[in-house]
């Protein structure tokens, strides 16, 4: 049997927006993602790859993570798939999506290969709560397009609340950049 396709899928964000807790509930698989963070395992930087292997399509692929915020380990990775996170709660980190992290993945991947997928991900949305500097759905969608963006999902970690509709998401997408048209969206408007 021919070897899983792996597809190296890269977590930029600001520390603390969510991502390792993200990749810490997706460790505990399907069937636990409706539990709280209470008792989630520890991951370190130095364990990377978090590596799932998945079955769809009718085949297996590897996925491998990188949850990083250290510039001396991103630079040099070659990501098939690039997820941006913020914190619903902290309208800074949606900001540094914009006008740091963009800024990374066009420097460091668009330039080799204008054919990464990027997604938008907010994080941690249990503490959505009215009031100033929270992000809302609408709002960071109406971002991901603007930034030309091919995805857009939030869930929470800590709650589990659309932890399975977010996988399954990416797993597709992943999925899709190991076909031979890739995983971008197609352009909203074409040119006659």
């Amino acid at each position: 049997m021919d070897e899983p396709p792996i597809v190296v899928i890269l977590l930029l964000g600001d520390s603390e927006c969510g991502k390792s807790t993200f990749l810490s509930q997706l460790s505990q698989g399907q069937n636990s993602v409706r539990t709280k963070t209470v008792g989630l395992p520890l991951l370190r930087d130095l364990d990377q790859p978090f590596v799932y292997d998945v079955h769809m399509y009718n085949r297996p692929y590897r996925f491998e993570f990188y949850d990083t915020a250290s510039p001396e380990d991103y630079k040099f990775l070659h990501p098939n798939f690039v997820i941006l996170c913020y914190d619903i709660s902290d309208r800074r980190s949606l900001i540094n999506v914009q006008q740091v992290w963009q800024r990374v993945v066009i420097r460091h991947y668009a330039i080799r290969d204008e054919k990464i997928p990027l997604m938008l991900l907010g994080l941690k949305r249990d503490l959505r709560v009215e009031g100033e500097g929270i992000i809302y759905p609408q709002e960071a969608y109406r971002i991901a397009q603007e930034m030309r963006y091919d995805r857009y999902a939030e869930c929470s970690a800590h709650t589990g609340e659309f932890m399975n509709e977010v996988f399954e998401d990416v797993a597709r997408l992943a999925a899709k950049t190991t076909t031979k048209n890739g995983a971008l969206s197609e352009p909203a408007c074409l040119v006659m």
